[in-house]
C-alpha cells in the first residue's frame, strides 16, 4: 500500500515556483485572484462618475459661472437638463400650502391625492402643549412654500383616531400610489426638538420624494446611511388606538 507523502508547504499563498507546481497537480487549492484590480476598477469609475456629475448641484447661475472652465457642450447639456427639471417643479407645484383635513375627507384628500404625489400627513397634538407637534406645524408650513409638487397635510390626531395617544404626536404618515410608505412616531427619529429643515429634507429625500441634487434644497441633504426611520403599516382612519400602546399602526 502506497503511504501519503507529506508535502512541505511553507505558505500556500507564496508566489513561488514550488507552489506553483503543487497547484499544477493540485495538491494546494489555485491562489485567489488579488482584489487590487477590482479595487483599483472601483475607484477608477467611482472618480469617473464624480467628474461626470460634478455639476449635479450646480443651479442656472452657478452654470454660468463656469463658462471659462467647462466645456462648451458639456455646460449647455447641463443647462438643458436644469431648465427642464425648473420647468417640472414648475408644471407639477401645485399645492404649497398645509391642508387641514378633515376625517370624512381623509381617503381622497389623502389615499388617492397620493396616486397623483406624495402626500405627508402631520398628525398633530390635540393639547397643543406638545413641544415637537408644534416645531413640526411651523416646519410644515415651510416645506409646503418650499415643495409645492408634495403635498402636506395636517389633522388632529384624535380626529382621525378615536383615542391616539398625545405621546405618540407628532406623528408623520407618508402616502404614496394610493398607500402608506412610511410612518414616523414623534421627532425622536429625527432630532427631536432640535429637528429642522435639513432633517426634513432628508426624509423627502430619503423616501423618494425629492432627488438629492434638487436645486430648492435649503442644504445638502443627503440621506444619512445610518438613518432608520420605520415603515410599519398603517391602520385606516376610522381605527381606534389603544391609550397605553405605542405602537398603533401595527
Amino acid at each position: 500500500m502506497d503511504m501519503p507523502v507529506n508535502v512541505p508547504i511553507d505558505d500556500p499563498n507564496a508566489d513561488t515556483e514550488w507552489n506553483d507546481i503543487l497547484r499544477k497537480h493540485g495538491i494546494i487549492p489555485e491562489k485567489p485572484p488579488s482584489p487590487t484590480p477590482i479595487i483599483e476598477e472601483a475607484i477608477a469609475n467611482a472618480r469617473e462618475h464624480a467628474h461626470q456629475n460634478r455639476l449635479e448641484d450646480k443651479d442656472l447661475d452657478q452654470l454660468d459661472e463656469l463658462e471659462d472652465d467647462e466645456d462648451d457642450e458639456f455646460l449647455e447639456q447641463y443647462r438643458k437638463q436644469r431648465m427642464a427639471e425648473l420647468s417640472t417643479i414648475s408644471r407639477t407645484s401645485v399645492f404649497n400650502q398645509v391642508y387641514l383635513i378633515q376625517k370624512p375627507d381623509y381617503s381622497r384628500d389623502v389615499t388617492d391625492a397620493s396616486t397623483q404625489a406624495f402626500v405627508l400627513v402631520h398628525l398633530t397634538s390635540s393639547l397643543g402643549t406638545n413641544t415637537e407637534s408644534r416645531l413640526l406645524t411651523e416646519l410644515w408650513r415651510e416645506l409646503a412654500r418650499q415643495f409645492g409638487d408634495i403635498k402636506f397635510c395636517e389633522m388632529k390626531a384624535d380626529m382621525c383616531i378615536e383615542g391616539y395617544p398625545d405621546k405618540n404626536t407628532p406623528t408623520i404618515l407618508v402616502y404614496h400610489d394610493g398607500d402608506i410608505k412610511r410612518q414616523i412616531i414623534t421627532l425622536r427619529e429625527l432630532a427631536g426638538t432640535k429637528t429642522g429643515l435639513r432633517d426634513l429634507e432628508k426624509l423627502l429625500i430619503d423616501i423618494g420624494a425629492l432627488k438629492g441634487n434638487d436645486s430648492r434644497l435649503s442644504h445638502s441633504a443627503l440621506p444619512s446611511e445610518n438613518a432608520s426611520l420605520t415603515g410599519r403599516k398603517a391602520m385606516p382612519p376610522s381605527s381606534t388606538a389603544e391609550d397605553d400602546d405605542d405602537d398603533v399602526w401595527a
